[in-house]
């Protein structure tokens, strides 16, 4: 497959994750990885990627007015140091590509509103509890090479704390801070390559594709049918990594 198809794809995927306020590291690993890319360049380019959509993402629905600063930091304090330690952890072959294809479908079943449509809005968790979820989903991003707002932003669907709109604006600072956190761990521990043109170009493909989608999900319509499509070849990305 050409450099410019990969770009397209990951273009794409950029657009319709970013509309929900993601950074959409998962499907660029479902991508790359599907496409045969070693885990040791996936990981550093999917972050990569991430950084830029979900500034971009956080950008618009944070000028939308949807962001909640007292629901995001006690996610964030905890998760950050913990990315930082999952990106030095390398796990085998087989492992990862289980591990992602769970994150896969439970971002498929966020995309089809299995949990809720956020329409109401409760109390933040305790604080207590924030912290250990932080914790926890900053450990699983770091090693897969995710933000962690596919785990994120369900949970704060599922139980009531945020509105569907606040989740999107939420989970896209979380993962910015997550992919940043995981980028300059991996800096330290391994070194990052230089970007090659192609990287580049795949990097100018995502920040437009998620410039367009971040606008479209803060401002327009509900991307609705995208998503399901989205949805459908993530899931169909998820049976092929479990059952590889």
């Amino acid at each position: 497959m050409n450099e410019l198809t990969i770009a397209l794809l990951l273009a794409i995927v950029a657009f319709l994750y970013a509309s929900v306020g993601h950074g959409g590291a998962s499907g660029y690993i479902a991508v790359m990885t599907l496409l045969g890319f070693a885990p040791d360049v996936v990981r550093p380019t999917a972050l990569t990627l991430n950084l830029f959509v979900s500034a971009m993402a956080f950008a618009q629905f944070a000028r939308a007015g949807h962001f909640r600063w007292n629901l995001f930091w006690p996610f964030a304090i905890a998760s950050v140091p913990l990315a930082w330690i999952g990106a030095r952890v390398h796990l085998d072959t087989l492992l990862y590509k289980r591990i992602l294809a769970i994150c896969l479908a439970i971002a498929v079943a966020r995309l089809f509103g299995f949990f809720g449509g956020g329409g109401e809005r409760r109390d933040p968790p305790a604080m207590w509890l924030a912290l250990v979820i932080g914790a926890v989903l900053g450990l699983v991003s770091g090693m897969i090479g995710i933000g962690g707002g596919i785990l994120l932003s369900p949970l704060l669907l599922l139980f009531g704390w945020s509105t569907a709109k606040e989740s999107a604006a939420v989970s896209a600072a979380f993962i910015f801070v997550n992919s940043a956190a995981g980028l300059v761990s991996l800096a330290f521990s391994e070194g990052l390559e230089v970007h090659t043109p192609d990287q580049l170009v795949w990097i100018a493909a995502a920040v437009v594709g998620g410039t367009l989608g971040a606008y479209v999900g803060a401002q327009r319509l509900s991307q609705l049918r995208l998503r399901h499509v989205l949805g459908i070849v993530l899931l169909l990305a998820s049976f092929k990594l479990f059952f590889a």
